[in-house]
């Protein structure tokens, strides 16, 4: 009896334990009961019937990187569906563009799973489900850009390609967040030819940017030349004023001292009525004066009047002594 009723504890303490089922955060458990969807089990302690329900197992994708950069993959069973955002790192696949190159190219894809019911009935292996369809739509994708379009568009074309996955896997219960173009290499041929080119378009636009800074360069020097010389202008210009001005002051000052001369000696003469007279001598002294300033000025002619002022000078100065004495 004893013997009975501890197999009867151990058989009831089997079955309770086959009932529980702990769920992680983020996870979840489809549980069916003979075949058919029940329920779906959060996080936390869940309890179920033991052999009427069962957890249904579902293929999950597990990648393995090793250290020399190499990876590999393989499907394991898994009774847990894992809700967080998922990385599929696709393979290297070939692909033709439009103007027949064949390339090959790798994507990486970012999803997550929001209706685990459709994951698991909607589909048969979710992860190979999302594989193919992003190959065969990346194959049309490239399939409608050439080579060159191809290598410079991948911002489109990752748009576009999510664009098209995220409304074909909305069926299965899965939201495409976003796809990245690992790699796109082309033969080794085009790449040679490609690298050729860039380095001619690089030399180009070397030579261009230098031609450019030659000609900007002259354009300074002729810009700085002509900046120069107007100032020297300039200069020579104001010196030539600030020139002219001070020989004008200077005649200014001896005309006006010249003035202040004269007017004294016809002060001086005018009470005798000789200022004329004195001024003419004057003037008949420096032309004088100018004829024989020659060095081969020997012998002057003189006209006859002249004697008649030379005497009027003489006369003016004899009149001065004597007024000077008196």
């Amino acid at each position: 009896m004893s013997t009975l009723l501890t197999l009867l504890i151990l058989l009831a303490i089997f079955i309770a334990i086959k009932g529980c089922i702990i769920v992680e955060q983020q996870e979840v458990v489809i549980v069916q009961r003979l075949g058919k969807y029940k329920e779906t089990l959060s996080a936390g302690l869940n309890f179920i019937v033991p052999f009427i329900d069962t957890p249904k197992t579902v293929s999950k994708k597990v990648t393995i990187n090793y250290r020399d950069g190499a990876s590999s993959s393989y499907m394991q069973k898994t009774t847990r569906i894992d809700l967080r955002e998922t990385v599929c790192d696709f393979p290297r696949q070939s692909v033709i563009t439009k103007d027949n190159v064949s390339i090959s190219i790798n994507a990486v894809l970012y999803f997550q799973i929001f209706n685990p019911e459709k994951s698991v009935y909607g589909v048969e292996n979710l992860y190979e489900a999302i594989e193919k369809l992003t190959q065969t739509t990346l194959r049309q994708l490239i399939g409608k850009l050439d080579l060159q379009e191809t290598l410079t568009s991948r911002d489109k074309i990752n748009t576009e390609l999510r664009e098209i996955l995220d409304q074909a896997s909305d069926k299965w219960g899965v939201k495409v967040n976003r796809i990245e173009l690992q790699d796109i290499t082309p033969p080794s041929d085009i790449q040679a030819a490609m690298d050729k080119q860039m380095k001619a378009e690089r030399e180009k636009r070397a030579m261009i940017y230098e031609a450019e800074g030659q000609k900007e360069s002259a354009i300074r020097i002729a810009e700085g030349e002509k900046e120069a010389a107007i100032r020297e202008a300039e200069g020579q210009k104001e010196a030539a004023i600030l020139k002219a001005e001070g020989i004008a002051q200077a005649r200014m000052v001896e005309a006006e001292a010249e003035k202040e001369a004269i007017s004294r000696i016809i002060e001086a003469l005018s009470t005798k009525g000789h200022a004329d007279k004195y001024l003419i001598a004057m003037k008949y002294l420096d032309t004088m004066k100018e004829m024989t300033s020659g060095k081969d000025n020997k012998i002057v002619y003189m006209p006859y009047e002249a004697s008649a002022v030379l005497s009027s000078v003489d006369g003016i100065k004899e009149m001065l002594i004597n007024k000077k004495g008196a």
